[in-house]
């Protein structure tokens, strides 16, 4: 796993589990409190799309995760007449 994929991940389960806890309609629901996390981390995707900086992108690479090429970094390019 690369640290993009890594960060993916990271966001998208804390989203998940952030609305399951946060949802009134939920049935693991504890408070609506827990929908900040899920504000908190879509900022963190928008600002991380903007800037190309993520917190957890260093603390993924100080573990040892190898970065990867970027989305779409790794589709060829087309071929020049």
């Amino acid at each position: 796993m690369t640290v993009e994929r890594a960060i993916r991940f990271f966001a998208g389960l804390m989203i998940l589990i952030s609305l399951a806890l946060g949802a009134p309609a939920s049935p693991l629901y504890v408070s609506s409190y827990f929908l900040w996390l899920t504000a908190f981390v879509g900022a963190n995707l928008f600002q991380f799309s903007l800037s190309n900086f993520c917190p957890l992108a260093l603390v993924l690479r100080k573990c040892g995760v190898p970065d990867g090429p970027a989305c779409g970094a790794s589709a060829q390019t087309p071929r020049q007449s």
